[in-house]
């Protein structure tokens, strides 16, 4: 195994999958038997009979083939991952490994049939760090989402309402910064840490100290700028008010302050909590009434960032939402400032069953999953590792594919989240076709890939064979064989080869 050889086009001869079960949602292949032809890295049509006598072939048959993996939404490089790893060095390597070296990530998400992950936030100035990061990343094409709205140059142009000159930064910073997309985290939140105004709930509408903006007019222009520059992928939004009881009406209106052009809400999870104050007994699940808004406003998409049970660390721009969280719990934490732009906050967290919080966390967020109606709208996440590790992935798909299993993972909870949570009366079960959207093609479609998520002609050789099984947690984790770029990189568990793989990054 060659450490990120770039890997070239001879490196992928004309080949063909034989009669492999096929995913394929954006071309309505259902489980429909077939050939997938590749080569020079690309899906080709079905070559000349002249030609297909000297392809390589690949016994496909009893296989099921989906997209490569794609991971829209993760945290993998930058400056919040090294201090996960320097406070949780025993979460490092290993079977525990919540955050694992770079070598690492890319050999696991390989070995999980994943192709391409987005990092959802790094600040403008760690930019140029995070792109060499990414650049030893292997086995995957990657990008980053760069927290442009922290920039005072940004915030001063967004409070004098120039629109044309915002959406000029905007575009230069992403540009420059070889970034993917612009994160908003907590509109306007580094200004109050900058100031020490670290309170507990935040409304939209409450005034930013030394500008003349709104966390709200933050939104509002910061989505249209993102327009206006043509970035690929939309506003990528984790708004105000993170992980604290009554959530969900901040997130409403977050939702109705952008409808009407393209945004996408990040975990939000740990934006639908009911409740008021901290009586942790009045927490619960705000999920119905946004999937109601959600539901009917097809300009917004969300990805979920599901907590599962086990050890973890938590990282966030956010810092007021980090402060918060170890003041409730008591945990160390850590909060670096990124050259005066804000901070970053990080800890360890154990996440269990019998906590009533924890328990309503996994509760809500499966809520999510089984309640909106168009799985081309919800992306899969855990917003690694903030709710879990993506190696929980496979978990996660059996949770939303095995009503049974669900039911029984149901009942070792909190008895009363088992009680309260409308999860016990949602009988829905995800199909392979929904369980291919949610993880390939949605993100792919949303974050701006044409040439991700589907295995049609044109699309880039990112292909994942797996056994099916009745247990969808070890189907999903040992695929039979991956295939980045028409390269095989890994096979039943085992990395075979490491490639580069390229950065995404907006042209100019």
């Amino acid at each position: 195994m060659t450490p990120n050889d770039p890997g070239t086009a001879a490196d992928c001869p004309l080949t063909c999958i034989e009669g492999a079960t096929i995913h394929d949602p954006a071309h309505g292949r259902d489980g429909v038997v077939g050939d997938i032809w590749f080569e020079g890295g690309k899906i080709v049509e079905p070559p000349s009979a002249e030609r297909r006598a000297a392809a390589s072939r690949i016994a496909g048959r009893g296989l099921v083939a989906m997209p490569g993996g794609v991971d829209l939404h993760s945290h993998v490089v930058g400056p919040k991952v090294a201090a996960g790893r320097r406070i949780a060095p025993h979460l490092v390597r290993g079977a525990t490994a919540a955050v694992p070296t770079i070598a690492a990530t890319g050999d696991l998400y390989a070995s999980l049939g994943y192709t391409t992950v987005f990092d959802a936030a790094i600040a403008t100035t760690s930019a140029g760090i995070a792109r060499m990061e990414l650049d030893d990343l292997p086995n995957l094409d990657k990008g980053m989402y760069l927290l442009a709205a922290d920039d005072h140059d940004v915030l001063a142009s967004i409070a004098s309402g120039s629109e044309a000159e915002t959406a000029r930064l905007v575009g230069d910073i992403v540009r420059v910064g070889a970034g993917w997309a612009v994160k908003i985290a907590n509109p306007g939140g580094a200004v109050f840490w900058m100031q020490y105004l670290r309170g507990d709930h935040r409304d939209l509408d409450d005034a930013v100290p030394g500008f003349d903006l709104t966390p709200r007019r933050i939104l509002e222009r910061t989505q249209r700028a993102v327009a206006a520059a043509g970035l690929p992928h939309c506003l990528h939004v984790h708004t105000v008010n993170l992980g604290l009881p009554g959530n969900w009406r901040t997130t409403l209106e977050t939702m109705k302050t952008l409808d009407g052009l393209r945004a996408h809400l990040a975990h939000v999870q740990f934006h639908s909590y009911s409740g008021g104050g901290l009586d942790a007994e009045a927490f619960g699940s705000g999920v119905a009434p946004l999937v109601e808004y959600f539901d009917t406003h097809p300009s917004l998409t969300v990805d979920v960032g599901q907590v599962l049970f086990g050890d973890t660390v938590a990282m966030t721009g956010d810092s007021t939402a980090a402060e918060h969280l170890a003041h409730a719990t008591g945990v160390p934490w850590m909060s670096h400032d990124l050259h005066l732009e804000g901070g970053c906050g990080v800890m360890p967290i154990r996440y269990r069953e019998k906590s009533l919080v924890h328990a309503w966390q996994w509760a809500i967020g499966l809520e999510w999953f089984l309640s909106v109606a168009d799985p081309w709208r919800l992306v899969l996440s855990t917003d690694h590792p903030n709710g879990a590790h993506f190696l929980a992935y496979p978990l996660l798909m059996r949770l939303l594919g095995d009503e049974s299993f669900r039911r029984e993972a149901l009942s070792r909870i909190h008895p009363a989240v088992r009680r309260k949570s409308p999860l016990a009366g949602i009988s829905r079960q995800y199909t392979l076709n929904e369980l291919c959207i949610v993880t390939r093609a949605a993100p792919a479609r949303i974050a701006g890939l044409p040439q991700k998520g589907h295995l049609g002609p044109g699309a880039d050789a990112d292909i994942t064979l797996y056994r099916p099984a009745p247990d969808l947690s070890r189907m999903f984790a040992m695929p039979a064989k991956v295939f980045k770029g028409g390269v095989l990189v890994a096979e039943d568990g085992h990395v075979r080869r490491r490639v580069a793989g390229r950065l995404l990054a907006a042209s100019s």
